[in-house]
């Protein structure tokens, strides 16, 4: 299997869950009442599923690698839009968490907002999907070697392992700061070591 192949895999969850965020945009255009435990949900997902463990594995590895290889400038270009929606779908994510917060504080517009900003996410993804999967992930595929290729799904698989650990690991630090609880430094992260 090519590095891209979980990529690819991961494509399809998230294309699912965009057509299910799709439905409940409908919803709560209709109804202008937002399922705030659902909105939750697809936050995390996103973030979770979507950012941390997809974009994760194609920034901290995949394109760690083609930074060094000498690309096409037309990779380059692709390789730079594909990075700055990164971060944009990460600031739509995170407008949305602010818009949920302020329905559920009863702000009046926060309802437009979500709206607005789902729709956002609804169109985003897709067109992001095709750009990877049809115009990039293939071609720059012929920047590496069979070991490289190899070493590459290796390294993804040991980053999805350590997921679950990252998140939760993410969540006691949450719950330790906000109380004030001062966590021991170590000389190595623990989560590494697997």
């Amino acid at each position: 299997m090519l590095p891209i192949g979980p990529l690819m895999i991961e494509h399809r969850l998230i294309e699912r869950m965009i057509a299910v965020l799709k439905v409940e945009l409908e919803e709560i255009t209709k109804t202008s009442i937002v399922n705030t435990v659902f909105i939750d949900n697809v936050v995390d997902f996103i973030r979770i599923y979507a950012d941390q463990t997809h974009h994760g594995k194609e920034e901290h590895i995949l394109f760690r690698e083609l930074a060094n290889k000498n690309l096409t400038t037309e990779h380059d270009k692709i390789l730079k839009e594909l990075i700055d929606e990164h971060i944009y779908a990460r600031k739509i994510t995170g407008d949305l968490v602010e818009a949920n917060k302020l329905y559920l504080d009863g702000k009046e517009n926060a309802v437009l907002t979500i709206i607005d900003k789902i729709k956002t996410l609804v169109e985003f993804y897709p067109k992001h999907i095709e750009k990877e999967d049809n115009h990039f992930f293939l071609p720059i595929m012929e920047y590496f070697s069979k070991e490289e290729k190899d070493a590459l799904l290796d390294e993804g698989r040991i980053f999805d392992r350590k997921m679950i650990h990252r998140k939760y690991n993410q969540l006691v630090v949450k719950f330790e700061n906000k109380r004030g609880m001062l966590l021991k430094k170590s000389k190595s992260d623990w989560i590494d070591l697997m």
